[in-house]
C-alpha cells in the first residue's frame, strides 16, 4: 500500500510542479508551492485512482484531475490554519502558511490554490470532452463551496462549545471532509460517462470514506503524538469541538468508526478483484488511529 500511495504522490507532485513552473512568475507561486509540495499523503489523489482502476479510467487523466483535488485540499488547509479560523502554527512537520509568509499572504495563497484547480480542470492539456470538463467542475465547486468544505469549516467552528445531537456532527463532517473525498469517488464515473445510479452510488460510499478519514483524524487529535502527526495534538477538547468522541466517547467511537468502515467495505466488494486497491486505502485511512 506504501508503494502504491508514494507513486500517487510523486505523479501527482511531478504533475503540480510542472504545472507551476508554466505559470505567469508572481510572488504568490512560493507560498502556493510551499502549501502544496512537498507534503501531504495524497490521499485523496489515491482513492480517485483507486475509484478510476474500478471504472477502467484512464491514469494519467486521473492524475491530472487529482492535481486539482490537491490544489482544493491546500486551500482548504491554509484557510483552516489561520487566527480567524483554527489558528494552527504547524501543519505537516512545518510552520503554517501563515507563519511563514503572514496572514494576508497566506489568504491569497490559498484563493489562488482554490482558482487553480479550476484551471487544471479546464486546461486543453486535459483530453476529455468539454461537457465532461464541465460538470467535473461543477461537481469540484459543490464540494468546496458553502454546500461542501467551506459550509463544514463554518458549522465546525459555530459548533464550539455547543452539545451537537450526532446526526448534524456528522452532515457537518461530511461537508468539510467527506464532500471532497466525494467528489474523488464520483469524478471517475464522470469521465467514464457512466450512469446517474452507479454515480449516486460512488458519490454515497465517497461522503462515507470522508466521513471515515474525519472521524480517524478526531481519533488521532485525541490519542496522537504532535511530533509523530506532525501537527499539534488534543486541540478539539480544548476548543471545545463539536466532535463523535465529544459525544460518544473514545471507545464508542472506535466503534462507529469499524462499522462505518464494513458498511463501506461491503458496498465495494460486489466489484471485485478490481476493488483491492480502494479496500487497501480505506484499511490504510483507518489504521492510522489504531
Amino acid at each position: 500500500m506504501k508503494n502504491k500511495l508514494k507513486k500517487v504522490a510523486i505523479d501527482t507532485n511531478n504533475f503540480l510542479n510542472k504545472y507551476l513552473k508554466k505559470q505567469k512568475n508572481s510572488y504568490l507561486l512560493k507560498p502556493m508551492s510551499y502549501s502544496l509540495l512537498p507534503g501531504g499523503k495524497k490521499i485523496r489523489s489515491k482513492i480517485l485512482i483507486d475509484v478510476g482502476k474500478i471504472l477502467n479510467v484512464n491514469y494519467k487523466k486521473l492524475v491530472q484531475v487529482g492535481a486539482a483535488v490537491e490544489c482544493m485540499h491546500a486551500y482548504s488547509l491554509i484557510h483552516d490554519d489561520l487566527p480567524c479560523m483554527d489558528n494552527d502554527k504547524i501543519r505537516r512537520g512545518k510552520p503554517t502558511t501563515h507563519i511563514k509568509f503572514g496572514e494576508s499572504t497566506a489568504v491569497l495563497a490559498g484563493n489562488s490554490l482554490l482558482t487553480l484547480s479550476f484551471e487544471i480542470l479546464s486546461d486543453k492539456n486535459l483530453k476529455l470532452k468539454e461537457k465532461i470538463k464541465v460538470k467535473l467542475i461543477k461537481k469540484l465547486s459543490e464540494s468546496s463551496g458553502h454546500t461542501g468544505i467551506a459550509g463544514g469549516q463554518f458549522l465546525d467552528l459555530n459548533f464550539e462549545k455547543k452539545k451537537i445531537p450526532i446526526k448534524k456532527i456528522v452532515d457537518m463532517q461530511i461537508k468539510k471532509t467527506g464532500r471532497l473525498f466525494s467528489f474523488c469517488c464520483v469524478a471517475p464515473g464522470i469521465i467514464s460517462e457512466k450512469g446517474s445510479k452507479i454515480i449516486k452510488e460512488f458519490e454515497s460510499i465517497g461522503s462515507n470514506i470522508g466521513l471515515l478519514f474525519q472521524i480517524v483524524d478526531d481519533l488521532i487529535d485525541y490519542r496522537g503524538d504532535s511530533v509523530e502527526v506532525g501537527k499539534k495534538t488534543k486541540k478539539d477538547k480544548a476548543k471545545g469541538k463539536a466532535t463523535l468522541i465529544s459525544l460518544l466517547g473514545y471507545k464508542n467511537t472506535i466503534k462507529y468508526a469499524n462499522k462505518l468502515k464494513f458498511e463501506i467495505n461491503k458496498k465495494i466488494k460486489k466489484y471485485g478483484n478490481k476493488s483491492n486497491n480502494l479496500i487497501e486505502s480505506l484499511d490504510f485511512i483507518f489504521n492510522r488511529a489504531v
